[in-house]
């Protein structure tokens, strides 16, 4: 989704045009979980019931597609910017389990080892025993660009794409939010039941980040590629967790961070 903005274009130190540009939209969305309050990010509006399951799913509060009840707006928001989600009766709700304020950021107040534990407390190791053509990660970068149409018009926008072992594309989505982009991939493939995802590949296209990697083993994804680099603690909790990490993912080339025996 983008909008119209006039602009005043410059170049070599003076004005070229006043013409009119797209920009990608940002819009807060608060999460609701049987009415009550739990997240509030900043997204680019659509395809919301995916990041809100998306959400969830990360967060280790649900792990089956009977778990959610139904998705709606909020009735007392006009701005359609308040989600609701409600779980069936029999799911006990841990709020104690959220992480999103601790690891939203590279500056989050734990680090290291600390982090990579919290997190397989919830989500097992990965050990899938699959290969993975070369030449089929390679030509991924390709796919996603040609699909990603807002960012052709704004720029502004991180893309998340999931493939199967084979390249064909499964779900591309596009958001101002790395993390939001890759939730609402995981939130399609859990409201369509095409879980557990053993024998997907995520791509992103920009940088590999330790939540990017939490949120792909929450899917079961075994193989991530991101178009740019990772973080070192990206690289870490891959090692520890069984995912093959791929980084500076270009065309004839790629860089294999952890577990590179998938890929053949």
């Amino acid at each position: 989704m983008q909008r119209e903005t006039k602009i005043i274009r410059w170049q070599d130190g003076k004005t070229v045009a006043a013409e009119t540009d797209f920009v990608a939209c940002e819009e807060p969305l608060e999460i609701r979980v049987d009415n009550q309050p739990i997240s509030v990010t900043m997204r680019t509006p659509g395809h919301d019931n995916e990041l809100a399951a998306g959400f969830l799913l990360s967060e280790g509060l649900i792990t089956k597609r009977e778990h959610i009840a139904k998705i709606e707006p909020y009735p007392r928001n006009r701005d359609k910017n308040v989600l609701n989600v409600f779980l069936s009766s029999d799911v006990e709700i841990d709020f104690k389990r959220l992480t999103r304020h601790v690891f939203m950021s590279s500056s989050c107040g734990l680090c290291g080892k600390s982090s990579i534990d919290a997190v397989h407390q919830h989500f097992p190791k990965l050990t899938a025993k699959l290969s993975v053509d070369a030449k089929v990660i390679q030509g991924l970068p390709s796919k996603i660009r040609a699909k990603q149409q807002t960012f052709e018009k704004t720029g502004g926008l991180h893309a998340a794409a999931l493939f199967d072992l084979k390249g064909k594309l499964v779900v591309l989505r596009e958001d101002v939010g790395r993390h939001n982009a890759v939730d609402k991939v995981l939130g399609h493939a859990f409201l369509n039941n095409l879980f557990p995802l053993t024998k997907h590949i995520l791509l992103v296209s920009g940088r590999a980040s330790f939540e990017i990697m939490q949120k792909a083993l929450a899917g079961r994804i075994p193989v991530i590629a991101a178009v740019s680099a990772p973080s070192s603690l990206a690289v870490e909790f891959a090692q520890e967790s069984g995912q093959t990490l791929i980084g500076f993912l270009r065309e004839g080339r790629m860089n294999i961070y952890a577990h590179p025996k998938r890929i053949s």
